[in-house]
């Protein structure tokens, strides 16, 4: 690291953004000279929004919907098998929070984001299947009667009304946290995470129904149990997924009707997936393992190696992006490096630690990846006044990280 810093003037706001090879955006311009000197129309600096009312609104909401929710199962359950189910559940959702945790490593999303997108997946989604289910129900026998009724729910009614209902959460936070929704990864996580507190509430209900079934503690819950929340945690989070990936390449290349369209398009796979796990035991005789084991856990890997192949292109990214800054001089080479593989950061994390400034570290590689995200934004010709703006906040809060971490450090560079 450095304690050097460039003049302004040398920074990147005035050099050309290349993009990345394959991108049809034209690389940036510097804007023309103006008249001369003009007298200050407005001297206040303009005050960053960052969405604190409308993440606080969302999260109450979220949260009243929850209790209702809660209520609603606890009412047939009772006290003790209500929390004795919620425990059980507890199980898988900490699985699908490690596993989506670790696709969140490189670019960590806001804990805020996070919270709302878990929430309105154990709440709003879950109420919205509640009340909206039993009308879809009618509505596709009224319009699908040759199909027999205990087949319309689990093929047709619950993977169109869940899926939708999921997705509409994932959909409210490209739009309410656009600037932390950079790309399928993004996507992903989001949808993921939603998905994760649907099946923390379904499992809830599943427990409870078999608890109720059997009389108590037994083989029925057990092999409920083992069945969703051993076997198949990663379920919803897959069928979600498909949203927030297709989501996440349209935020990528931007537009409110490539969005919308991204999200109908990613509900086709969403729906589809659901529904060949609720009916795709009919394609192996009705052996649930045959089907997992042969169909299920390929699927499931094939989608683990989608992940990491999208994790390292934003690594590739991350490393391009700051490559750029460094010719402006606001790193070092040795610092791109650094931050741009897992190795790097690891590294770094350890000789920060050796003085008790793992968290500024941590800061300063999540400051530096957020950079290289909204310099590819201006790249592509996105709201370039508020990613501009946002740039010029990342790069004074690097500098300050940046001389605040060399002050931990005795004013000692790594390496030196």
């Amino acid at each position: 690291m450095t304690g050097q810093h460039p003049d302004p003037a040398g920074s990147p706001h005035h050099r050309a953004a290349s993009p990345l090879p394959g991108e049809g955006s034209p690389a940036l311009q510097e804007p023309p000279h103006g008249p001369g000197t003009v007298p200050p129309l407005w001297s206040a600096q303009p005050r960053g929004t960052t969405g604190t009312a409308v993440t606080v609104l969302l999260i109450s909401g979220a949260s009243l919907a929850l209790l209702l929710v809660a209520w609603f199962l606890w009412a047939p359950l009772g006290s003790e098998a209500f929390v004795l189910c919620g425990i059980l559940a507890l199980v898988p959702l900490g699985i699908c929070l490690l596993g989506l945790r670790w696709v969140d490593r490189w670019e960590p999303e806001p804990r805020s984001a996070l919270l709302f997108a878990l929430l309105w997946g154990a709440g709003i989604s879950v109420g919205i299947t509640l009340l909206a289910g039993p009308y879809v129900g009618q509505a596709l026998h009224l319009l699908l009667p040759s199909i027999p009724p205990e087949l319309v729910t689990p093929l047709l009614e619950a993977p169109v009304v869940e899926e939708t209902a999921k997705a509409l959460g994932v959909l409210i936070l490209v739009f309410t946290r656009r600037s932390h929704f950079d790309g399928p990864v993004d996507g992903i996580v989001y949808a993921g995470t939603v998905a994760a507190g649907f099946a923390f509430t379904e499992n809830i209900l599943y427990f409870g129904s078999a608890l109720l079934a059997s009389g108590g503690l037994g083989v029925e819950l057990g092999f409920v149990f083992v069945l969703r929340g051993l076997f198949s945690p990663f379920a919803h989070v897959l069928f979600t997924s498909a949203v927030g990936l297709c989501l996440g390449f349209a935020v990528a290349r931007g537009g409110t009707l490539r969005i919308l369209a991204a999200f109908f398009g990613g509900l086709v796979p969403a729906v589809i997936g659901h529904m060949f796990w609720n009916g795709g035991t009919a394609l192996v005789d009705g052996s649930f393992f045959v089907f997992y084991f042969l169909l299920q856990v390929p699927f499931f890997a094939l989608s683990v190696t989608g992940v990491v192949f999208l994790r390292r292109a934003e690594q590739r990214l991350t490393r391009q992006r700051l490559g750029e800054y460094a010719v402006a001089g606001w790193f070092t080479p040795q610092e791109v490096l650094m931050l741009s593989t897992r190795a790097g950061r690891h590294q770094a994390m350890s000789w920060a630690g050796t003085f008790g400034a793992r968290t500024t570290m941590r800061n300063f590689i999540q400051e530096a990846t957020r950079l290289a995200l909204t310099r590819q934004q201006i790249a592509a010709g996105r709201n370039l006044p508020a990613n501009t703006a946002n740039e010029q906040r990342l790069l004074d809060s690097v500098t300050r990280t940046r001389g605040l971490m060399l002050a931990r450090a005795g004013g000692q560079p790594a390496g030196r």
